[in-house]
């Protein structure tokens, strides 16, 4: 099951286990009260039973006079319980029966903890028709996710073999006519096609776990390079000493192409892009059009601007976290972004 699969997953159990919690819980308490009158109503007919035939057991009695503020056969609560009942030998007298408050509380909480029981009882039932019902609503959603997956996979697929066609015939054109910047720009235009597919694969797949060790320096300057073709217009400086890293190299690539390719994308005509190396901490800063929103760029389909499809930033934040690094994104509107990336967990120290 995938993160986002298991996130409509988990999201779909505690909704409903949430609405059948709170019905359970307005049932239960509703029940409550009205067993709670029920006990008081119980009370009072052990009150008219102890009256009538003196089996008083957990009641007391007394004499008071008779006046008229004390009614008859009426149920009383002051801290406890009482009533006032005719003593059929007076007229001058009424017998006072009493129910202690500790022995209503005493009652009161043996109901609260039978009910409560029951409750957990019903939560547990709850919890398990939640998740029947979990299962049950994600299973059209994955399988729209399979068919949309196995489309793009079909499209990928498809898309091979007119690229590789493409980058065969541009290198026979090479060799006629030599080295030619157009063509440099045509297999740079073909190499950014490949990188849209293998964010697609990632997209899909997820990260491969092979490790490899490899300089930070020479692949920094590898793929600036690229940039530099495809972006003219924007000067990438570079500042990293000689570092290891030991990672996959492929996702790894992957999250500094995604990066380079944003900052030189959104840059300012004459910007400039650093890419530096301080400490563990790799900084990727731009003088371009900044974000908006800095903090929804990772969003899987967020995208602030007309062109792409929103998930050059999603996939750099999963390769991050598969990866063990951490990603700090800083942007100001117009101003440029500045990325952060903490390379203490994949530097090499052999």
């Amino acid at each position: 099951m995938k993160k986002y699969e298991r996130e409509s997953f988990f999201k779909s159990f505690l909704i409903f286990l949430i609405l059948l919690e709170v019905l359970l819980a307005i049932n239960f308490w509703n029940e409550y009260q009205i067993k709670k009158v029920e006990i008081e109503d119980k009370i009072h007919i052990e009150m008219k039973l102890c009256a009538f035939s003196l089996q008083c057991a957990g009641l007391t009695t007394d004499f008071v006079d008779k006046d008229e503020t004390k009614e008859e056969n009426i149920l009383y609560q002051d801290g406890g319980f009482y009533s006032y009942f005719k003593v059929p030998t007076s007229e001058k007298y009424l017998m006072k029966v009493m129910y202690s408050k500790e022995n209503y509380i005493q009652r009161v909480e043996k109901l609260a903890n039978k009910l409560y029981g029951k409750f957990w009882f019903y939560s547990v039932f709850a919890a398990f028709v939640s998740l029947l019902f979990s299962i049950y609503s994600l299973m059209p959603l994955q399988r729209a996710l399979r068919i949309n997956e196995e489309f793009v996979k079909d499209i990928l697929h498809d898309f091979n073999t007119p690229i590789s066609s493409m980058l065969i015939n541009l290198k026979l054109f090479k060799r006629e006519i030599g080295e030619n910047q157009k063509i440099q720009r045509l297999e740079n235009n073909i190499q950014s096609i490949l990188s849209l597919q293998d964010n697609l694969r990632i997209f899909l797949k997820g990260v491969p776990a092979q490790s490899e060790r490899f300089s930070l320096k020479e692949l920094v300057q590898d793929r600036v390079h690229y940039f530099e073709v495809l972006y003219p217009d924007v000067r990438y400086k570079t500042a990293i000493e000689k570092t290891t890293l030991e990672t996959n190299k492929d996702a790894f690539t992957r999250i500094l192409d995604n990066l380079l390719s944003n900052a030189g994308k959104y840059n300012s005509v004459n910007g400039t892009v650093d890419i530096i190396l301080q400490g563990s901490t790799l900084t990727i800063q731009d003088t371009g059009k900044g974000i908006k929103h800095p903090s929804k760029v990772f969003d899987r389909y967020y995208k602030e601007q007309a062109r792409g499809i929103g998930i050059g930033l999603h996939i750099v934040k999963k390769l991050c976290d598969e990866l063990t690094i951490p990603i700090k994104i800083q942007s100001k509107k117009n101003k440029g972004t500045k990325i952060e990336l903490n390379l203490y967990n994949v530097i090499s120290v052999k």
